[in-house]
Formats: structure tokens, sequence, C-alpha cells
């Protein structure tokens, strides 16, 4: 009987730590995109660092899945998201208009994207409300 308590223990000391590992990485994201289309989205996002607007991307998100691109608490209130589809076609488009690379990268600032050898994208301003936590949903465009 006292074996079978300690195992008891043991094993309800496991299950905890692997919950408490477990929400505590689930718990990190703090800025998530879920595509909610029937097909692969290739994601670029920017945001605030040290008062100087940043763009980084890739990140490829498959049809119904999610992905955590800011995996600290957000800082700012605005966080800019440019999406493509697999052909290269935008998906989210807004009215800011940032750097982009053809390849993964980071970029800081927003002027001269063509002279420092970068595109120019149309980003989609998010407003998270100045939340620490937010997740933004891709969804099917609608053609009429």
């Amino acid at each position: 009987m006292k074996i079978w308590n300690q195992c008891n223990f043991a094993t309800t000391i496991i299950i905890l730590l692997a919950g408490y590992f477990g929400l505590s990485n689930a718990a990190r994201a703090e800025f998530t995109v879920c595509n909610q289309t029937l097909d692969v989205v290739n994601l670029s996002v920017g945001q605030d660092v040290d008062e100087v607007i940043q763009t980084e991307g890739w990140w490829t998100i498959g049809a119904n899945r999610c992905v955590d691109v800011i995996r600290e608490e957000l800082n700012g209130r605005y966080i800019y998201i440019y999406a493509t589809d697999v052909f290269g076609q935008p998906v989210l488009e807004g009215d800011a208009d940032m750097c982009i690379g053809t390849k993964r990268f980071i970029i800081r600032g927003t002027e001269q994207c063509w002279q420092r050898g970068h595109k120019v994208a149309r980003y989609l301003e998010v407003d998270t409300q100045d939340t620490v936590r937010w997740t933004l949903f891709v969804k099917q465009r609608r053609f009429e």
C-alpha cells in the first residue's frame, strides 16, 4: 500500500509539472494569426520596436491552422499584417506601406524600401486596443 501511494504521488507530480509547462508555453503566444481559408497563407508582421517600425516574415500558415507570430506581450496598440496566397497575391492588404523581403527577413524602417533592396507591400493595420494578447482570423474572400 505504501508503494502504491508513492507511485500515485509521483504520477500526480509528473502530471502537474507537464500541465504547468504545457500551459505556460500555450499562454506565451501574444499575437496569433489563424488562417480560416482553404488555402495556405504566407504572412508578414510589422510592429513598433524601439520606436521604429520593424517588419518580419515569413510565416506559412496552413488552412485552418494558427501560428503565434509575436511571442511576448504586445507593447503597442497597432500591429501590421500583410498576407499572400501561394501565388504571391495579397490575401490581407491595407493602407500602410512597409517593406518586405522575398525570403525570410527582418527590416527596420518603412522608408526607401526599393532603394534598400526590398519590395513595398500594403499592410493591414490591426488595432489591438492596447491589450497584451490578440488573435487575428484570416477569412476567405467573398467575390461578388
